[in-house]
């Protein structure tokens, strides 16, 4: 391995085994619905490669991005480069102490206190008491959990651990880090946060790899990119010309039913999206109108055309189709549970008074179910909305405002506030 290189990959792949018993408990309840699910059915057998012939290499200091569809294999190969998982053939290898954040409370005890875990992650970095004693402070404050260090760690919500995790992950000085898409959990504030801290780790010398859906993140982080598509490497360059080619062969398939879209990442098929429209009134439309209730009709059936065991639908509003977020819809949120639905038909998302401005916009679907990923289509459909009077003023929000629109009321108090409006009533 060369000296300037941080990370060498060299004829990686990862293989799994269909229908292979992966380990791990389950309830007996788990195993007796499998066994029904899967009653009369040949089980699936066989074997799938998730990364194939991958060789890569890192310098020092260097920010690389690795970016493609669900299951093109970004956080299989994340996971080898963390030693989490192990390649079937080929070899990765890393000079440097590794920190890696690949899913919220990874390297976590759950019966430990926020702070007993900063100092275990500490000691699996190899660190010093000494050295995670001098960074706890700028640890507890980047991740503003101050009053809760003291409290166990499966008392914290998701965002919590989330917060802690990232900090200890970046702030304990390791010379590579590795963060996958797990930022997308945080909120935008907290996100943008820990983007600065990647940008300060790079110009202190340190290697970055970052993995994200959010391709501006990518494009303004990462000095170089590389894409991967069903396992391989189908893309390595200048990050721009990556994208371009990422968004490009999502915009190729555009005139493509979502039946015949090919780029769907690595899903079970138990359920698959065949077509989506638009409805306004319970009629057909072309555009959305800011301010008008809307309709969002994903059709879609199981393979075998028999009934559904439970789905889950989610749907990305984004500005463009490198992803940038304006709206995350998911059904199991709205208390929406669809335990079994027939073996074809159509959801519908209502949304009252469509909330964002006038422009065009990109439309990602999925489905999932207990940890299943049922289907998933990148862009499914690119639309525009037309400006409306939201707010009733006889005025329409202004396009460039890349946010979506709340109601909100403006008023002024105050004992000259009162005065003035007394000496009008006078007046008048």
């Amino acid at each position: 391995m060369r000296g300037d290189l941080a990370i060498e990959v060299t004829d990686l792949g990862k293989r799994f085994e269909l229908g292979a018993n992966r380990g791990g408990y389950k309830l007996l309840t788990e195993t007796l619905a499998e066994r029904f699910r899967t009653l009369g059915r040949p089980r699936e057998t066989g074997e799938f490669w998730a990364l194939r012939d991958i060789n890569f290499e890192v310098r020092d200091g260097e920010t690389v991005g690795i970016i493609g569809h669900n299951g093109a294999g970004k956080s299989t190969l994340f996971k080898i480069l963390a030693k989490i998982t192990r390649p079937t053939v080929g070899e990765a290898r890393l000079r440097g102490r590794v920190g890696a954040l690949l899913e919220v409370g990874t390297g976590f005890h759950p019966e430990l206190t926020g702070r007993d875990n900063v100092f275990l992650n500490g000691a699996i970095l190899n660190m010093s008491r000494a050295e995670i004693s001098r960074k706890f402070e700028e640890i507890v404050e980047f991740a503003d959990i101050g009053p809760f260090i003291d409290t166990p760690v499966k008392r914290y919500s998701s965002g919590m651990q989330l917060r802690l995790a990232f900090s200890v992950a970046a702030h304990l000085e390791p010379e590579i880090l590795i963060v996958d898409e797990v930022l997308a959990v945080g909120d935008l504030a907290f996100q943008q946060k820990c983007l600065r801290r990647m940008e300060s780790a790079s110009r202190e010398g340190r290697t970055v790899l970052f993995i994200s859906h959010n391709l501006a993140s990518v494009r303004t982080l990462c000095d170089r990119a590389i894409m991967l598509a069903d396992g391989r490497i189908a893309a390595e360059g200048a990050t721009h010309e990556v994208i371009d080619a990422y968004v490009g062969g999502i915009e190729s398939e555009q005139h493509l039913s979502l039946r015949e879209r090919e780029r769907r990442g690595k899903t079970s098929g138990r359920l698959r999206f065949t077509d989506i429209w638009f409805e306004r009134n319970g009629k057909p439309v072309d555009s959305l109108v800011t301010g008008e209730d809307q309709d969002i009709v994903l059709s879609y059936e199981s393979p075998d055309g028999l009934p559904v065991r439970g789905a889950n639908f989610g749907m990305t509003i984004a500005t463009s189709s490198e992803g940038v977020p304006m709206l995350n819809l998911y059904s199991e949120t709205t208390g929406a549970l669809f335990e079994r639905l027939p073996g074809s038909g159509h959801v519908r998302c209502h949304l009252p008074r469509l909330p964002l401005p006038a422009g065009q916009y990109f439309l990602n679907v999925w489905s999932d179910y207990e940890g299943e990923q049922l289907d998933a289509v990148m862009a499914a459909v690119d639309f525009t909305v037309a400006g409306g009077d939201f707010y009733g003023s006889g005025r329409e929000p202004t396009p460039d405002h890349r946010t979506v629109l709340v109601d909100h009321a403006w008023s002024i108090t105050g004992s000259a506030a009162e005065e003035l409006a007394q000496s009008s009533s006078s007046s008048a």
